[in-house]
């Protein structure tokens, strides 16, 4: 069993990486992705510890990024990618620092509006990580009794990022995220393969085809919040541009939206081959462009 989308406690999953590996084992899957939110801590460790259960790590990395021409959110999978690259960690830390702000900022909002929570209760939850998430803070208030789950109806009057019908959450602070563009090429740059993850929740189909030119090479067809409309989007949208299909359950542990199970949403063994291919092929190609880069400087 092939799963392509997994976090840890590094991001924005309850669960450590020894929990989710170990699970992993237990629910039977063979190869795991390891994609935490921007960044590659911690992907030396679990590719050592996967190795021991007899699970193959990929490392690998899950970039938020955003499309600043269609001004839509867009999140931009990278599979194989050399823990801790520069190119990655240069394009990422900034942004790390800048959710850790967001979320102080939110925080002090909260306090302000009247619920009893401090900072180091919610730093707390985030112990071991780059930094607090929203549902680091959501824990701290299920655990004070203000709400009994991450998402509902205390999550959306927070942090709503504000509708025709929605007003903006009490608590909300906008982001500035990576440009999508930037993100390919980041992952392009760290030996990786960049795949745009779950289309449908950013409605993000309609840029593929731009993407494509500056690097995509695949597409998450299946997915949690994909039903058989968007699955069949994302796999046409792959034969069409030559794009690898990917699938994995995007496990966040206590912190899911919704209850996935680890390993779920396996586009199989074919899958994982191309994604090799890829990487093979791209590597090859980038040693012999420093070749032909060196003969000319000589």
């Amino acid at each position: 069993m092939i799963d392509l989308h997994c976090h840890t406690k590094i991001s924005d999953n309850s669960f450590t990486i020894e929990e989710v590996i170990t699970l992993a084992k237990v629910n039977g899957v063979t190869h795991l992705a390891i994609t935490d939110h921007d960044t590659t801590l911690g992907l030396d460790y679990a590719m050592l510890l996967g190795k021991k259960l007899g699970i193959e790590i990929i490392p690998g990395i899950e970039i938020s990024a955003y499309d600043y021409k269609r001004q839509t959110r867009a999140h931009i999978l990278g599979y194989f990618v050399t823990p801790g690259h520069q190119a990655i960690y240069q394009l990422c830390q900034p942004m790390i620092e800048r959710r850790q702000q967001a979320s102080i900022n939110m925080v002090i909002k909260i306090m302000s509006a009247g619920y009893e929570i401090t900072w180091d209760e919610v730093e707390q939850f985030a112990q071991g990580g780059t930094g607090v998430y929203k549902q680091h803070i959501m824990h701290a208030l299920l655990e004070k009794g203000y709400t009994d789950r991450i998402y509902g109806d205390l999550y959306k009057k927070l942090f709503s990022r504000g509708s025709e019908t929605e007003p903006k959450g009490i608590a909300f602070e906008a982001i500035e995220y990576i440009d999508v563009f930037d993100a390919i090429k980041a992952i392009r740059a760290a030996g990786g393969v960049p795949v745009l993850a779950h289309p449908g929740q950013f409605n993000n189909f309609e840029a593929v085809q731009d993407w494509v030119e500056v690097g995509l090479e695949g597409i998450e067809v299946k997915h949690p919040l994909h039903q058989e409309a968007e699955e069949r989007k994302a796999s046409n949208l792959a034969k069409k541009y030559n794009l690898v299909q990917t699938g994995g359950s995007d496990f966040h542990g206590f912190y899911g939206e919704r209850e996935t199970r680890l390993g779920s949403k396996s586009m199989g063994e074919g899958c994982l081959e191309m994604l090799k291919k890829r990487v093979i092929r791209n590597r090859t190609l980038q040693t012999s462009k420093e070749k032909i880069e060196g003969t000319i400087k000589a």
